[in-house]
């Protein structure tokens, strides 16, 4: 995948946004980049990327979260400067909460991210409620677009179905994420499925599930 020098992360509520930054923070890092994944999620308590603090490190990449998060005084308190980490060399990926609600967050940082080469990816996911229908998903992403200032560059298709998610699930949301595309007028930057579900799938994104092995040592 292309990446511009901030790439934002947004999409409905459970669409799996938080794991597509992870892997796209790994693959950066992979390829020797500097890379700094930036919490902006101020909506959802649970699986978001600050909970990765320790696989970052592993990978040698810079994590910056709102105050209190992780703890059970989760508000927005954002007490970072993005201008500050957007000025350094290497890459950003912005991890922004869910709906439009989450999106207002970005609203603030308007004039960093006119000044920098940014893309705003819209995570799609035809298996959960609100967005099973293409004009649904539309119309969640141009909430998103009026709330946060940002215009869309591209779609991401993370069509899933959790633990129950096998090799038809992604192929049989080829034609929705098609569709999506299609009627916002934005390309199909990927279709996100596990390596193993990649071949003959087009614009396929291999992605390794880190919120499934978050959540069973929570559980455990």
């Amino acid at each position: 995948m292309d990446y511009s020098k901030v790439t934002v992360v947004t999409g409905h509520y459970g669409s799996g946004k938080t794991n597509i930054s992870v892997n796209m923070a790994l693959e950066l890092a992979s390829r020797g980049e500097k890379v700094t994944v930036v919490d902006l999620d101020i909506v959802n308590p649970y699986f978001r990327t600050a909970d990765f603090e320790e696989l970052f490190k592993s990978h040698n990449v810079t994590l910056t979260v709102p105050m209190y998060a992780n703890s059970n005084l989760d508000i927005p308190a954002l007490n970072f400067d993005i201008r500050s980490i957007a000025d350094k060399d290497g890459y950003i990926i912005i991890d922004v909460g869910g709906d439009d609600e989450g999106a207002k967050a970005l609203g603030r940082y308007l004039p960093v991210f006119k000044n920098h080469d940014t893309t705003m990816l819209y995570v799609i996911n035809c298996y959960r409620y609100l967005t099973k229908e293409p004009e649904e998903a539309l119309q969640l992403m141009k909430d998103i677009e009026f709330a946060s200032g940002l215009k869309c560059g591209g779609i991401i298709n993370n069509s899933n179905l959790g633990n129950e998610t096998d090799e038809n699930t992604m192929k049989n949301s080829l034609a929705y994420a098609k569709a999506v595309s299609e009627a916002a007028g934005l390309p199909l930057v990927a279709n996100c499925c596990k390596a193993e579900y990649c071949e003959g799938i087009d614009k396929a994104y291999p992605v390794e599930v880190y919120v499934k092995k978050l959540w069973e040592e929570f559980e455990n």
